[in-house]
C-alpha cells in the first residue's frame, strides 16, 4: 500500500541557527478541493522555542507560506490553540492536488534574494538539541474540520559551534583518593555539540599540576568525555582547567575542596523548581533526564501544585512512577513533592518533599487537608519537610507564627522571583519587587531574618525557576526576575535517607545559581547546629568562628553575621579563602531575649556575595546562653573520716588497710 511521504529540506538544524525551512509533503492519495491541511509547529512560543512565523506575505521575511504547482503561493490563517502562546496554521486547497504531486509549507524567506539578507527573511530554529523534533500535519478531505491522524514531519536538532567547556566535578574530595570528572563540550545554548575547528585541542591543568603530566583531549563526537583516576596530593581548595589551544580560551570548574580526610559529601539540587526547556509535570521524564545529565544535579524534588486542575491524580500518580524509576544511590536521588498554598500570613505558601515514595497529594479542598496542622498531624516528623517559599511576597507572605520546628527544618530564602532575607532597605539585593501588576512586592511580614530574630530555628535552602500555581502570571508581567537559585547539602550518604537526614539536620545552605562552596564552625560546630553555654562555658566568652569559602570566581566579600548585624567583613583578591575568627563580645551583652521563657540566644550566618553578584548564604549555627549561677550545683562528695585506733588496746597496722585504701581513692577522684 502506497503511503504518504514527508521530509525536511535541510534535513537537520543547529540549535539557534536562522535559515528557510521546509516541510514537502506528497500525499498517496488524491486530494480534493476544499480540503484543509493544519501545520503545528510543537511550539510553545518561549524564546527557548522555534521561533515563530507570519501569516502576513506583505513583510517579505519570517513567514509561513506554502508552496503548490508551478510556484502557486498558498497563504494560510492562524488557529489559535487553548492555552498555547503559538497558533496553528491552516490552509485551504483551491484546486485537487493529485497522488504524488507535492505541497511544500516554507518558514522564512519569500524568495531566494530575501532568503541571502543576513537580517530577516529567516526563521530561527528552536536552542535545545532534540532527536527527531517532531512537526504535525493535519489533513481535513472533507474541509469540515473532521481532521485525522496527523502526518508527521522530524527533524535532527543538533548543537551549534563550540562555545563553552563544562566541567563536572565533584566538590569534596580527599587527598591522594581518586575521582572521575566529566568533561561537556556545549554550544552557547548549553547543548552538546562536536561542532569545532578540526584543529581543537584541549589542554588540561590544576593548581599543583606536577609538570610532568600533560594532558591534551580531543573532543569527540558524543560531545563529552568522562576522565578517570584523577586526584589531589595536597589539602586545599582547586579548579580543574582546561585550555582551548585553539582559541585560547580557558575554562575552570567549579571549585573543589581536598580534605585531608572526611565522611562527607557536598550534593547540588533542587527541592522546587522547575526545567525552561521541559515541563515537569507533562514531561516529566525529559524533566529529570535534563537535570540529571545536562544540569549534572545530584538530587531533585518535584514540586507541582496541589491543586487538581493542575495536578490530577492520575498525573500525580504518573509523577511518583518517574520519581521512584529515576531515584539511584550515588547517582541522583529523586523526591516526590508538591506546593500548597494556604491562608496568607498564617500558613503561605509551603513545599511539601517526602522521604518516602508512593505518598498522597494532600489538596487544600479536602477537609481533612485544608490546613497545615492537619497534614501535619497525619504524617510522621521525618517523614515530610515542609518548606516555606517566597516568605516575603505581599500577598502570600508567612508571618513564622505559626512556625513548626519538627516540620520546618529549612525556609527558602531565595528563587527566581526573589530573596526574603530582609527588604531592599535593609541592603537585600535581590528584593522581591515588581514595576506593574499582577506582581509581587516585598513585605517585611516574612522576613527570614526578622524569625531568626525571633527564635524561630530552621536553615537555608534555594528554589529555582517555577512558573506555576501562584507564579504563573510573573513571566509576563513587570516582575523583577533573578537566575534560577540552588541548594547544597552536606550528606554522609547520597541516599534519599541521607538527604532527608541532612535537611532535618539543617546541614546545608542556599546559593543564587553557582556551586560556591561555603564552611562554617563555632568551637567545631558545623552550620545548623544548636548549643548552650551549659555544654560549653567557654561560649560566654570567645566564639571561635572559621571556616572556608571557595566561589565560581573572585570573591567580592564574605560577611559575618551575628543576630542580623554584620561583625566581620572577610575579603580575597582570589576566588577563596580560609578564616578564622575570635568574637570575644561577653555573651550575654550581645544575646536576644527569647519568647516562652527560653534562654537568650545568638545566631550566626554567613553571607557571600562574588564580583558577579552571585551570592551564598550558610545555614545558621545557634548558642544559648545560660548563666553559671542558673546551673545546678553538684554536691561535692563527703569526705571518708580515718578511724583513730582506741588508747588502750593497739590493733596491728594492717587493720587500717581497707580504711587507708577508701581515703586513698577518694583522693584519686578529686
Amino acid at each position: 500500500m502506497r503511503r504518504s511521504i514527508c521530509y525536511c529540506e535541510p534535513t537537520y538544524a543547529l540549535a539557534g541557527e536562522a535559515k528557510t525551512w521546509k516541510f514537502i509533503y506528497t500525499p498517496s492519495t488524491n486530494l480534493p478541493k476544499g480540503t484543509k491541511l493544519k501545520f503545528d509547529l510543537q511550539t510553545k512560543g518561549r524564546e527557548i522555542d522555534w521561533e515563530i512565523p507570519s501569516t502576513n506575505l506583505k513583510q517579505g521575511g519570517g513567514v509561513i507560506y506554502a508552496l503548490l504547482g508551478k510556484g502557486k503561493v498558498l497563504s494560510p490563517i492562524e488557529i489559535d490553540v487553548p492555552d498555547s502562546f503559538a497558533p496553528q496554521y491552516e490552509f485551504t486547497l483551491p484546486s485537487p492536488l493529485q497522488a504524488g504531486e507535492t505541497f511544500t509549507i516554507v518558514l522564512g524567506a519569500k524568495t531566494e534574494e530575501e532568503a541571502k539578507k543576513k537580517e530577516g527573511g529567516t526563521i530561527r530554529a528552536q536552542t535545545s538539541g532534540q532527536r527527531r523534533r517532531p512537526f504535525l500535519l493535519y489533513i481535513d478531505t472533507t474541509g469540515k474540520g473532521r481532521f485525522e491522524e496527523p502526518e508527521l514531519f522530524a527533524m535532527d536538532v543538533r548543537g551549534n559551534v563550540l562555545s563553552n567547556i563544562r566541567i563536572v566535578a565533584p566538590s569534596f574530595v580527599i587527598k591522594n583518593k581518586r575521582f572521575d570528572v566529566i568533561v561537556r563540550f556545549e554550544d552557547e545554548f548549553g547543548n552538546l555539540t562536536s561542532n569545532a575547528h578540526d584543529d581543537t585541542l584541549i589542554e588540561l591543568s590544576h593548581e599543583h599540576l606536577r609538570e610532568n603530566l600533560n594532558w591534551k583531549l580531543f573532543i569527540p563526537e558524543t560531545g563529552y568525555i568522562s576522565l578517570p583516576n584523577l586526584y589531589f596530593n595536597d589539602e586545599g581548595t582547586y579548579t580543574i582547567q582546561l585550555r582551548n589551544t585553539h582559541t585560547k580560551e580557558l575554562f575552570r570548574s567549579s571549585p573543589i575542596r581536598c580534605f585531608s580526610e572526611n565522611s562527607n559529601l557536598l550534593l547540588w539540587g533542587l527541592l522546587h523548581g522547575e526545567s525552561d526547556r521541559f515541563d515537569s509535570t507533562e514531561n516529566i521524564e525529559n524533566c529529570l533526564r535534563h537535570f540529571r545529565d545536562d544540569r549534572a544535579f545530584n538530587f531533585y524534588g518535584v514540586s507541582p501544585f496541589e491543586n487538581q486542575e493542575e495536578t490530577p491524580n492520575d498525573v500525580w500518580k504518573h509523577i511518583l512512577q518517574h520519581v521512584a524509576d529515576f531515584d539511584e544511590n550515588d547517582r541522583f536521588t529523586t523526591f516526590a513533592g508538591f506546593q500548597w498554598e494556604g491562608e496568607n500570613k498564617i500558613e503561605g505558601s509551603h513545599v511539601l518533599v517526602y522521604a518516602k515514595e508512593n505518598r498522597p497529594i494532600y489538596r487544600r479542598k479536602d477537609l481533612k487537608s485544608n490546613t497545615l496542622k492537619k497534614i501535619y498531624k497525619s504524617v510522621p516528623p521525618k517523614e515530610l519537610v515542609a518548606i516555606p517559599s517566597l516568605t516575603m511576597a505581599k500577598g502570600m507572605e508567612y508571618n513564622f507564627e505559626n512556625f513548626d520546628p519538627d516540620f520546618e527544618r529549612v525556609v527558602e530564602i531565595y528563587n527566581s522571583w526573589g530573596c526574603s532575607e530582609m527588604t531592599k532597605k535593609e541592603g537585600n539585593t535581590h528584593p522581591i519587587s515588581s514595576s506593574g501588576s499582577p506582581g509581587y512586592q516585598e513585605s517585611p511580614t516574612g522576613s527570614v531574618l526578622k524569625a531568626l530574630m525571633e527564635n524561630y530555628r530552621f536553615g537555608f535552602v534555594a528554589g529555582g525557576l517555577d512558573d506555576r500555581g501562584m507564579y504563573s502570571n510573573l513571566f509576563d508581567s513587570d516582575q523583577e526576575q533573578y537566575s534560577p537559585g540552588l541548594t547544597a547539602i552536606i550528606s554522609t550518604t547520597h541516599s534519599r535517607e541521607g538527604l532527608i537526614e541532612a535537611i532535618y539536620n539543617r546541614s546545608c545552605y542556599a546559593t543564587t545559581g553557582e556551586r560556591i562552596i561555603i564552611g562554617l564552625y563555632i568551637a567545631g560546630m558545623p552550620m545548623g547546629k544548636e548549643v548552650s553555654t551549659a555544654d560549653k562555658p567557654g561560649l560566654a566568652v570567645n566564639r571561635h568562628i572559621s571556616g572556608y569559602v571557595a566561589g565560581t570566581t573572585k570573591l567580592a566579600k564574605v560577611e559575618i553575621i551575628r543576630n542580623g548585624k554584620v561583625i566581620k567583613t572577610l575579603e580575597s583578591d582570589t576566588y577563596h579563602l580560609d578564616f578564622t575568627y575570635d568574637d570575644m563580645s561577653p555573651l550575654e551583652k550581645v544575646v536576644q531575649k527569647a519568647k516562652d521563657k527560653k534562654p537568650p540566644f545568638v545566631f550566626y550566618y554567613l553571607r557571600v556575595t562574588q564580583i558577579d553578584g552571585h551570592m551564598a548564604w550558610s545555614s545558621p549555627i545557634w548558642i544559648d546562653y545560660i548563666p553559671l549561677s542558673a546551673l545546678p550545683k553538684t554536691p561535692k562528695k563527703a569526705l571518708p573520716v580515718k578511724p583513730t585506733p582506741p588508747k588502750d588496746d593497739f590493733l596491728e597496722e594492717d587493720d587500717f588497710e581497707d580504711e587507708d585504701e577508701d581515703f586513698d581513692d577518694y583522693e584519686d577522684e578529686e
